[in-house]
């Protein structure tokens, strides 16, 4: 069974990426900002943009992989529309400000929830 995102689950096109940006609805916390808006998809997609200056390679890749573990296994749980249609979600992440899992993870899970109440 693979445990994994697959290809269609990533936003990928900087046209799609910059729609997002225009026309979506943001939440925010202090460590990162979460833009979304539907799409015409029955499934969620993501991308994760660190800011500038988040670190080197190995540090914007690592917090990448935790992010897409975490909507892994949060998918579907907490983000709950009365259609079939999806969202496209843009996560940026502020330099400096992300240190642990759990705290990415409990930062993200409350940004979900409240998307929801919107």
């Amino acid at each position: 069974m693979r445990r994994s995102l697959t290809k269609t689950q990533f936003i990928r096109k900087k046209d799609e990426i910059d729609r997002i940006f225009k026309h979506g609805k943001k939440v925010s916390c202090e460590k990162m900002r979460l833009i979304y808006l539907s799409n015409d998809l029955s499934y969620d997609r993501i991308i994760v943009i660190p800011a500038r200056h988040f670190g080197n390679s190995v540090e914007r890749n690592k917090l990448r992989r935790r992010i897409k573990e975490i909507f892994r296994n949060w998918e579907g749980r907490l983000i709950e529309s009365d259609s079939n249609s999806g969202l496209d979600i843009v996560l940026v992440v502020y330099p400096g400000k992300v240190s642990d899992f759990s705290l990415l993870e409990a930062d993200m899970k409350s940004m979900l929830v409240r998307l929801n109440r919107k």
